[in-house]
């Protein structure tokens, strides 16, 4: 039951995610939207799974997969964040602090 639970939340937080994809101005806040939907919906239904099946291959291949999203996901959205810095698109902030690095 608590499985079936993370798994509906899960899925929420999922949907509210692909909204902050499609109403956010610019891409850093894209990025930022596309990482909570990541990390935090895909993660909860798979700890879902884990909690539902748990004692068959799949929670294992659940828990493999929950380890390797909150590995890559976070570096790949700062990769594309620094990759749309670079190519000279500015954020919405009023002080840049990427300006005091150097490039």
């Amino acid at each position: 039951m608590i499985g079936l639970i993370l798994m509906v939340i899960g899925g929420i937080i999922a949907i509210i995610g692909g909204i902050g994809l499609i109403r956010f101005p610019d891409v850093y806040t894209r990025t930022h939207a596309q990482t909570l939907s990541n990390v935090g919906g895909c993660c909860l239904i798979l700890f879902g799974v884990f909690l539902e099946g748990f004692y068959s291959i799949f929670s294992i291949k659940a828990l493999f997969l929950i380890v390797f999203i909150f590995l890559t996901a976070p570096i790949g959205a700062h990769i594309i964040a620094k990759a749309a810095y670079k190519s000279g698109i500015k954020p919405r902030v009023v002080r840049d602090e990427w300006k005091k690095i150097k490039k």
